[in-house]
């Protein structure tokens, strides 16, 4: 059988082509893989973090036997989960027993779409940013509601109703001290956000012009993250472990992560909001402007805008871990009333303030 030339030829630049396409692929994905492995250390750093600042304000000695200092403790707490047997409740409706852990987690881990760790470095530099945050974290309460009504149990259930109401109640002033923001940056994006704190450094941060707006955020935040003094749902004493008391195994860990990763999502969003996100604290001068710009110069510049942010990020992590052992838990009624009674007017007249301010400005 003779094979013509013509062909040979479009047979090699056809696989030529399929190569290309492979590689190019390959190349999207690279950054989401990327964006996962940085989040999975930055998990674990956070639950080591946690241990080691709770024991010291205990006055007692953290996990030191797992690696040097204790660092591999979380990797072998989650390798232990991971070989848990997965235990289902028999009368409780499976299916959303399944799925409730993967919508909780999957809706914040959405949330790193939008989030700027760098300068142009973000996976979605959206016009909507920030309330395309505020839609996809509305969606995590869903899951930890499926997961409490269909484990069929009564303690269960009260935290995911728990969880819901908390959220509903402290959604509504986040969301306003977001608009105060959008407002006063004159856009929606994050990267836009971030940017319009740029120009006068430390003293063009939002957490100067919102002092009211930051404080509610705060507590929001806090709220909705489910830490101590606002961790209603998995109250132990009341509810054994609230809606996670039937799930064992990696979907126990799941919810684990959950926890880790909303608190980790709303360091950053107070970091891009209120701190300046990658941004220099020192007004008018960019270190950057003395070199020639090149590649290398670039990805120096956007490591160093990853570290600043994470550092920002995890002062916020530092106050939420040390709050959560030094106050005590809230009762239901004293949450819900801090919730609409206080939080929602003073963020309200916060939007109110800022919109007339914009007004009189322009």
């Amino acid at each position: 059988m003779i094979i013509d030339r013509v062909e040979v030829e479009t047979i090699n630049s056809f696989s030529k082509l399929e190569l290309l396409k492979e590689v190019y692929e390959l190349i999207l994905i690279l950054p989401i893989f990327s964006l996962l492995l940085g989040i999975t250390i930055e998990v674990l750093v956070i639950v080591w973090l946690e241990r080691e600042i709770s024991a010291s304000i205990q006055q007692r000695i953290g996990p030191e036997y797992a690696g040097p200092l204790g660092l591999l403790q979380a990797i072998a707490d989650g390798t232990k989960l991971l070989f848990k047997e997965d235990i289902l409740p028999s009368r409780g409706d499976i299916p959303l027993f399944s799925i409730g852990p993967s919508i909780a987690v999957i809706s914040i881990l959405l949330s790193f779409l939008v989030i700027p760790l760098g300068d142009h470095f973000v996976l979605a530099d959206l016009s909507i940013g920030v309330f395309l945050w505020i839609a996809i974290s509305s969606i995590a309460p869903i899951g930890l509601l499926m997961a409490g009504y269909s484990s069929n149990n009564k303690y269960s259930f009260s935290g995911g109703l728990r969880a819901a109401a908390q959220s509903i109640s402290y959604e509504i002033p986040l969301t306003f001290c977001v608009l105060a923001i959008s407002l006063l940056s004159n856009s929606s994006s994050t990267v836009d956000i971030v940017e319009a704190q740029s120009k006068y450094g430390f003293f063009g941060w939002n957490i100067w012009r919102q002092p009211i707006g930051f404080l509610v955020f705060l507590i929001s935040s806090l709220a909705e993250c489910e830490r101590l003094p606002f961790d209603l749902p998995e109250a132990e004493e009341e509810l054994v472990a609230g809606y996670q008391t039937e799930y064992s195994g990696i979907k126990y860990a799941l919810f684990y992560l959950v926890s880790y990763l909303n608190l980790l999502v709303s360091s950053l969003f107070v970091t891009v909001l209120y701190l300046g996100g990658w941004n220099f604290s020192i007004p008018y001068i960019s270190f950057f402007d003395f070199f020639q710009m090149n590649n290398a110069v670039e990805i120096l510049e956007i490591t160093i805008g990853i570290f600043i942010t994470l550092t920002k990020a995890y002062l916020f992590i530092f106050i939420s871990i040390t709050i959560r052992w030094t106050l005590p838990r809230m009762r239901m009624d004293q949450l819900l009333n801090l919730g609409w009674k206080f939080l929602l007017p003073i963020s309200l007249g916060n939007l109110l303030l800022t919109t007339s301010s914009q007004l009189v400005s322009l």
